[in-house]
């Protein structure tokens, strides 16, 4: 038997009341190429839903006018970085007094939210950037809260004048750890990996390097580097390839052959070395800066 095609303006996620008040029959809402991966939601069987975004897509269309993904899925839609765990179940919260929602697989909240700290992120409604880094405390632990508001920071999507405006507005759970995660963020960082790297740098009491600041000789660009030490002319690079293409390596190898040129030493830093930080990243990088005549406690 042929099934009936859904009207194009239910559009790809669509909840169940609204699909009968447009009489379609029950039967057409259980067909086998729909999916409900949420209560009274139904998608298309083709309609993807391993990542957050086609997740909150998905539920979309239970959202009242009160409710907005919150604390993890929204900063996963900000695309900050964050650990795997973090990305299990969607959160979303309800301003107060309306009720925060109850489903599997969503855990709600609910929140005294301001709407001029609410805005859309891929056309779904989430808090400021600012605020959604600050809803973070009390759930990821400290480097991870560095390494999102780094990338805040960087992508200039809150400043720090804001993002301490967000976390004092209301207590917050964690909010020792979000107060040291601010002191210790710093615009320029462009991965988690160089986040951990400096920030292993920081505690081993070694100076605050530049970040992806260009090298240029003469007028000339020689290379971007990851953390720079101008003053010593020593660089730290981190590489979290696995496999690169050999055109790939031979352009990196010329690059760290100009980078030398320049009379500047280079700390390539790959994984495995952050098995062992003391030894393979921070004793590496001491040991170019004393060689370049920096002196620990200066």
């Amino acid at each position: 038997m042929r099934r009936s095609a859904l009207p194009d303006h239910l559009g790809p996620a669509f909840d169940v009341a609204t699909a009968r008040r447009e009489g379609i029959a029950s039967g057409r809402l259980f067909a086998h190429d729909l999916l409900a991966p949420f209560h009274g939601v139904r998608v298309g069987v083709d309609h993807p839903l391993d990542e957050v975004l086609d997740r909150c897509v998905a539920y979309a269309p239970r959202l009242r006018g009160s409710q907005f993904f919150s604390h993890t899925t929204a900063a996963a839609l900000w695309d900050l970085p964050l650990p795997g765990y973090a990305l299990r179940d969607l959160h979303v919260a309800a301003d107060r007094p309306a009720r925060e929602p109850r489903s599997v697989g969503v855990i709600g909240h609910r929140l005294r939210m301001d709407g001029a700290d609410l805005t859309l992120r891929h056309g779904l409604p989430v808090p400021s950037a600012a605020e959604t880094w600050a809803q973070l405390g009390g759930m990821l632990p400290l480097d991870a809260l560095v390494a999102a508001v780094d990338v805040v920071l960087t992508r200039r999507d809150a400043d720090r004048d804001e993002l301490r405006g967000a976390l004092e507005r209301l207590r917050r759970r964690g909010a020792a750890d979000l107060e040291t995660a601010l002191d210790l963020a710093r615009a320029g960082a462009e991965s988690p990996r160089e986040t951990e790297v400096r920030l292993l740098l920081h505690r081993a009491g070694l100076p605050e390097p530049e970040l992806n600041e260009n090298l240029h000789v003469d007028g000339r660009f020689v290379a971007r580097l990851d953390l720079a030490y101008r003053a010593y002319r020593v660089a730290v690079e981190y590489d979290g390839r696995q496999h690169a293409a050999l055109d790939q390596f031979r352009r990196d190898a010329d690059r760290w052959r100009a980078i030398a040129g320049a009379g500047w030493l280079l700390v390539r830093v790959l994984d495995h070395h952050l098995h062992v930080p003391a030894r393979d990243v921070v004793g590496p990088v001491r040991a170019a800066l004393i060689s370049r005549g920096w002196r620990p406690g200066t």
